[in-house]
């Protein structure tokens, strides 16, 4: 495993991030322990989660899987650096009562103490805010996160899904308060979709931001689905966000001249989309979500994979990027 610094700060994360959001719904517990089990025993340091996984009557099971593990001891806890998330409303009953959910200081102060409870831990070392709250001020949420921190209760502030200025908001009001700010951007980002290095990764690599891309497989349609359909049929093919996505023919055909090439190189597609994130200008790690232990091992394949310089062009032609902001839209 190779290890990077978390953005500007001294904390040390692998270059893959473990994604456990299929914890619960898709993955038993036993399986979910064993996966975690690999992924350190591979030298992953880096887990993701929120506090909504598991989802609908489900919502914080995912955190109390994880919980679960770290408390089978073997200094579980101590070696993983956890990141998690606050803004979705996590009533369990779908009602959604006043202050349940975005960013208020109230709602950030019941929700981390629910996630360590979840955790069984005494702190997150990230936490991250699951989305813009468009109504709260940055200078009340930075005062909830200062106390949290001088509490013990979280070492670093990251965001998930904040627009480049955003980002800058976040900043500049953490600035004016002598806090540390964001740390981190969690961000839709693959080959497929690159909108994000029009302004997020810019202004992210302005501020010290790490960029941890999710859905780095864009759902799974650059993990080889056209081939796994031809051999294997619709069963082992395209499903859910993928295969609506396929439904657009000028994609499948990008899709299919992607495969070709890779194919060409005598790689796998899921593991040069991953592998390519990793040569990306500001990214940390992508957040891979595993559902199971040979789709953990791919992904750490990647980390070794080296792409040439034809390959990387190659991959440009198939999936050009948007282009430098503003010229990618003005002159």
């Amino acid at each position: 495993m190779r290890y990077t610094r978390l953005g500007r700060t001294g904390l040390k994360v692998s270059r893959l991030v473990l994604g456990t959001m299929n914890f619960g719904p898709q993955t038993d517990e036993p399986e979910s322990h064993a996966i975690m089990d690999a992924a350190l025993d591979a030298g992953v340091n880096f887990f993701d989660t929120a506090n909504v996984y598991g989802w609908g009557e489900n919502k914080g099971r995912t955190e109390t899987i994880i919980g679960n593990w770290f408390a089978q001891g073997g200094d579980r806890r101590d070696k993983v650096v956890i990141a998690t998330k606050v803004y979705g409303n996590m009533a369990l009953d779908g009602t959604n009562w006043p202050n349940n959910d975005l960013l208020s200081a109230l709602n950030i102060r019941r929700a981390v103490d629910a996630s360590l409870r979840r955790l069984q831990t005494d702190h997150i070392d990230l936490y991250q805010f699951h989305h813009v709250d468009r109504k709260t001020p940055w200078e009340e949420i930075w005062q909830a996160m200062d106390v949290l921190v001088q509490q013990g209760k979280v070492l670093y502030v990251g965001s998930s899904n904040h627009a480049g200025w955003n980002l800058a908001q976040a900043n500049e009001a953490a600035a004016r308060r002598g806090s540390l700010g964001l740390v981190s951007e969690q961000c839709l980002y693959n080959l497929a979709e690159r909108r994000a290095e029009m302004e997020v990764i810019p202004a992210a690599q302005a501020y010290g931001l790490g960029v941890i891309p999710w859905s780095p497989l864009q759902g799974g349609l650059l993990g080889g689905v056209l081939r796994k359909e031809r051999e294997g049929g619709a069963q082992r093919g395209a499903a859910g966000r993928s295969a609506e996505a396929l439904r657009n023919s000028a994609l499948r055909e990008q899709v299919q001249a992607y495969e070709d090439l890779v194919a060409k190189h005598g790689e796998e597609p899921g593991e040069v989309a991953l592998a390519w994130l990793l040569t990306r200008p500001g990214v940390t790690g992508p957040i891979v979500g595993p559902r199971t232990r040979e789709q953990l091992d791919s992904a750490l394949r990647a980390v070794e994979l080296e792409l040439g310089e034809e390959l990387l062009t190659g991959l440009d032609e198939v999936f050009p990027g948007p282009g430098p902001s503003p010229e990618a839209f003005a002159w």
